[in-house]
C-alpha cells in the first residue's frame, strides 16, 4: 500500500516551500525565537534541527552545505555559537509552543524557539 510522503506542502510549490523554510530557519538562528503559524513552526523545526546537527560536525563539508542555504555571517553564527551549545545533546534543539488562534483569520499560531 502506498504511503503518504513526509512533510507538509504549506500550499506552496517546492521552490517556494524551500525558500520559506530557509527564511524561517534563518530567522530562528538570528533571533532564537519567532512567532508563526503552527504548521510552519512544526515543519521548520525539522529543517532547523537537521541544520544544527550538520553544524555540530563543524568540518569544511558541513560548512559548505550550510553555505548553500544561508549567508556567510549566519553560517558562522550557526557553527561557532549555536552548534557548540548542543554538543552533548542528541536532538530536540527547538521547542514549539502553541498560542491559539489568530484574531484576523483564525489561523493557529505558535512560537518556535531554540532551547537554551
Amino acid at each position: 500500500m502506498p504511503k503518504r510522503k513526509r512533510g507538509r506542502k504549506l500550499s506552496r510549490k517546492k521552490d517556494q516551500r524551500k525558500a520559506l523554510l530557509r527564511s524561517l530557519a534563518g530567522s530562528i538562528f538570528l533571533k532564537e525565537k519567532i512567532k508563526t503559524t503552527e504548521a510552519k513552526a512544526k515543519e521548520v523545526a525539522v529543517f532547523a534541527e537537521k541544520q544544527i546537527t550538520r553544524a555540530k560536525k563543524g568540518d569544511l563539508h558541513s560548512r559548505r552545505l550550510l553555505a548553500k542555504l544561508f549567508p556567510p555571517k549566519l553560517v558562522k553564527k550557526i557553527v561557532d555559537e549555536i552548534a557548540p551549545r548542543y554538543k552533548e545533546r542528541k536532538g530536540g534543539y527547538t521547542r514549539v509552543i502553541k498560542l491559539g488562534p489568530r484574531r484576523s483569520d483564525g489561523a493557529k499560531i505558535a512560537i518556535i524557539e531554540l532551547i537554551k
